[in-house]
């Protein structure tokens, strides 16, 4: 019995929460990898701190020999006492990735950079660009088969 109170907890806890709410809530999370600003960070349990810019790309989460993909766009990254909060602009797991929608609005952030080019100007071409990244994330995390 002793010995089962000195163990390491098993997992982190992961939440990701958007202005629209909660996306996801799970324990016992084995890995999360997140694209930060500075690079790719794998958290596991007893981590150290972390505090980084996410960068508009995919996450992983490995639990119970599965691998949940996610699409996040942006946000803050936060780590500490086995528990990894996810403040996203906007998150999705792959399999409430509407495809469809994710194409169309690639196509139109595609035809809004053109436009941006051809007028020459940067503040839409900025805003233009973060929204394809954005579609193009969606639709690569949809593909995933997990």
């Amino acid at each position: 019995m002793a010995e089962q109170a000195n163990q390491a907890p098993s997992g982190i806890a992961v939440k990701i929460v958007t202005p629209e709410g909660d996306i996801y809530s799970q324990d016992g999370v084995e890995l999360a990898v997140i694209n930060t600003q500075g690079g790719q960070v794998g958290i596991m349990a007893q981590h150290v701190p972390v505090l980084a810019a996410l960068t508009i790309s995919e996450m992983v989460i490995k639990k119970d020999d599965q691998h949940i993909p996610l699409a996040v766009n942006g946000g803050v990254a936060e780590f500490s006492n086995n528990t990894l909060t996810v403040v996203a602009d906007s998150a999705e797991t792959s399999d409430h990735i509407d495809v469809s929608r994710a194409q169309n609005a690639k196509e139109r952030a595609e035809a809004r950079l053109a436009h941006a080019q051809e007028v020459k100007d940067e503040h839409e071409l900025m805003r233009a660009r973060v929204a394809l990244m954005r579609a193009v994330n969606r639709i690569q995390v949809a593909s995933i088969k997990h």
